[in-house]
């Protein structure tokens, strides 16, 4: 079996390794937060605050959709009832420099893993080092498919339930931008990296401290867990709990299944 190349270098020389990486890795998110500089208005205007219009695509898609089921406009949307504002002195600067960030983290995030397999790849052997480019690709892709979804599912969701509910029609909805904003982050962030879980199951099996069995026992727990947290994350109802789930409940069965290829995969390297 061939060796692993762990080079001869000293728990401190680690650690100058990892503080290099998160300053490149910083260095790059701060470079792509400022190019967002240039494309702010378009960002705040059409991206961020677009689940806040009836014109939003995933209103327009679901509505066509209730039409196609003979719901008739049931579950259209015409308008969303509340306003955004800032209560906040400096609060819009802050908004406007933290979003930015975020769009360069998102943006930069494969570079950041790039930089993540070069910290790792000394302790991998040969044949796991020329995948890198197979790692950067599909951790990459996973990720923003997260992002994806919690842009177009877990927000709009979350924003149509809070605009429509209400105690009495005496209370009328204003949000504040930060909890807004918050949501907003939240959302896409758990979204994309909960996509990572195949890429974290794979490094955890390859380490031998998850096994496909362990998943497959724990699979009632994994199930409740995400229930749970589809429950926090959309309106209280079965249709939005269950969209969000069915594909967090596919990640973990790609989980299961990658786990048990890598399981497999090392019983034939030690045959």
């Amino acid at each position: 079996m061939a060796q692993k190349n762990l080079g001869e270098m000293s728990f401190l020389d680690h650690l100058e390794e990892l503080r290099w990486l998160l300053v490149r890795s910083t260095t790059a998110v701060i470079i792509m937060a400022c190019a967002t500089y240039f494309i702010s208005d378009y960002l705040f205007d059409t991206i961020i605050f677009g689940p806040t219009r009836p014109t939003f695509f995933t209103y327009r898609y679901f509505c066509e959709l209730s039409h196609q089921l003979g719901f008739a406009e049931s579950i259209c949307i015409t308008e969303m009832p509340f306003i955004i504002q800032n209560t906040e002195m400096e609060g819009q600067v802050n908004i406007f420099v933290w979003m930015c960030i975020l769009a360069g983290f998102i943006l930069s995030f494969p570079y950041i893993l790039w930089e993540v397999w070069k910290f790792i790849s000394p302790a991998l052997y040969e044949k796991e080092k020329k995948n890198a480019r197979v790692f950067i690709f599909t951790s990459s892709l996973l990720f923003f498919l997260g992002v994806i979804f919690g842009y177009f599912v877990v927000i709009p969701m979350s924003v149509n339930f809070v605009a429509t509910f209400t105690v009495s029609s005496v209370v009328k909805n204003q949000f504040t931008l930060d909890s807004y904003i918050g949501m907003v982050k939240t959302s896409i962030l758990a979204s994309g990296l909960f996509f990572e879980l195949p890429i974290i199951i794979y490094f955890l099996t390859k380490l031998g401290l998850v096994t496909p069995e362990f998943l497959r026992k724990y699979w009632k727990y994994a199930v409740v867990i995400i229930l749970i947290v589809a429950a926090i994350v959309t309106p209280p109802d079965v249709v939005s709990q269950t969209i969000v789930a069915i594909p967090m409940l596919l990640i973990y069965e790609v989980s299961i299944l990658i786990s048990k290829i890598v399981t497999l995969n090392k019983k034939k390297e030690n045959v």
